[in-house]
């Protein structure tokens, strides 16, 4: 694996995003969605890049004071090798510098990986939200975490 950069997503990037939110996530978002996201002020998006190509991606959107994670998406052949850590440690450094007291996000909660990821990075599970999910159905788990 070469050396992973974490940088902002530009437009360049949506066609490669496109190809990881096909594989995956059973609902992708639209190329629209993306080109959309990047002309939010209140939105932000990181990009991890090996060698020229898109190997994941992190998003999220600014609250007031508070942050909500919309995607977190690495390509299967790139996972357990941090990251996905490298995308979450970046925002919370932008949350930080942004003056951002809260972070939140949803799970499957079948997705043990991505729970104890979040876990190892602060976050904790205060609830649920019953049928979040389609193809399949299934309940998110509500995850925050505290800005020190």
């Amino acid at each position: 694996m070469g050396e992973v950069i974490i940088r902002g997503m530009l437009p360049k990037d949506i066609d490669q995003i496109m190809n990881i939110e096909r594989i995956c996530f059973s609902l992708p978002w639209s190329k629209a969605s993306f080109e959309n996201e990047l002309r939010n002020e209140l939105a932000y998006y990181q990009v991890a890049e090996i060698s020229g190509n898109i190997v994941a991606y992190m998003g999220m959107w600014r609250i007031i004071d508070e942050c909500h994670i919309t995607n977190v998406a690495v390509l299967p052949e790139y996972r357990n090798k941090g990251i996905a850590s490298m995308l979450i440690e970046k925002m919370i450094e932008i949350c930080r510098c942004s003056e951002i007291s809260d972070m939140t996000l949803e799970v499957r909660v079948s997705n043990e990986p991505a729970i104890n990821l979040y876990k190892k990075h602060g976050f904790f599970a205060v609830g649920k939200r019953p049928r979040y999910y389609f193809k399949p159905v299934e309940d998110a788990l509500i995850m925050w975490r505290k800005m020190p």
